[in-house]
């Protein structure tokens, strides 16, 4: 029987001696650290002066030492701080099902926080969905205190990124990827959730100021406009409809063992994918940032088209 990633979490919970061993191993860090930085400056080129001022500010008092102060290394953070944190690890996704699509079971039914709680405080059975909203809603509250607002940003940074990656938006009873074995050529063997968390942001370079500095200079005012409407869980199921149509959907007939021998042109596609999902998200999470702390100015500098391997899909 597959499960997923929280029937997981919770079935290892209560083994106490195991647990971190196996937990450890069992993590799924959307885009890995390279392309949570890659989304971070993304969106630190949309930021206004001022609101970039602020998240500059914001970040400085961070004392946990878990990674630099700087919005790309923070990008990073909400993954260091889950280790010693697992009621936070289901936090990272929301596993809506390939075969009925259904966000709000993936949510738990959308919990509600209880009065007077933080959002770093609700409960451990929530969504990627549900903690970005909370989170932008304190990061706007004026009443909001220094530690939670600073909590606030470091989530926002990390999980509009995760939210956009296909398999923290979806599960196919695998564990979000995590229990189907792949290879292609030049890659080595691992999880299907491995290989679209690094390898193929790996496929677009090295260098995450490189990669980022070539994607926003193909993000066009257009795409900027299009990509900021709608709701984090419209993005969500966006990413949802890659996992079922790219991920998913353009996977071979796996071998007699059941591992799949990606071909070359699954891997460009997905890379283009990878492209297109961390554009977004950097451009997105530059418009949540601006709202939260500025005058709710969209981003509005572009260059030219980048040109969508979905089809138009938006």
């Amino acid at each position: 029987m597959k499960l997923n990633r929280q029937l997981f979490i919770t079935l290892l919970s209560g083994a106490a001696c195991a647990a971190p061993l196996i937990l450890a191993s069992s993590n799924a860090q959307a885009w890995g650290d390279e392309g949570h930085k890659v989304v971070g400056l993304i969106a630190d080129h949309y930021l206004t002066a001022d609101v970039r001022a602020q998240v500059d500010s914001i970040l400085a008092t961070d004392n946990s030492g878990l990674t630099a102060t700087d919005i790309a290394a923070e990008a990073t953070w909400a993954d260091k701080y889950r280790n010693a944190h697992r009621e936070t690890a289901a936090w990272h996704f929301v596993d809506t099902e390939i075969s009925d699509g259904d966000i709000d079971a993936a949510c738990f039914g959308h919990p509600t926080l209880p009065a007077n709680t933080p959002a770093s405080g609700g409960v451990a059975q929530d969504c990627v969905v549900d903690k970005v909203d909370q989170f932008s809603l304190e990061l706007r509250d004026p009443n909001t205190t220094p530690e939670e607002r600073l909590l606030a940003l470091q989530f926002l940074l990390h999980f509009v990124g995760d939210m956009h990656q296909p398999l923290h938006s979806s599960d196919s009873h695998d564990r979000g990827g995590n229990d189907e074995m792949a290879s292609a050529s030049g890659i080595a063997a691992g999880k299907l959730h491995a290989y679209w968390d690094t390898a193929f942001v790996n496929k677009l370079g090295t260098d995450q100021n490189q990669v980022a500095s070539a994607l926003i200079a193909k993000i066009s005012s257009t795409q900027i406009a299009q990509w900021q409407q709608q709701t984090p869980r419209d993005w969500s199921l966006e990413a949802f409809d890659l996992a079922r149509t790219d991920v998913y959907g353009k996977l071979p007939t796996p071998d007699a063992s059941g591992k799949y021998r990606l071909p070359a042109s699954y891997v460009r596609n997905a890379s283009s994918v990878v492209a297109m999902q961390l554009s977004r998200a950097g451009v997105r999470l530059a418009k949540i940032l601006n709202d939260a702390l500025g005058n709710g100015a969209a981003a509005t500098s572009g260059a030219a088209v980048l040109t969508s391997p979905f089809g138009g899909k938006k």
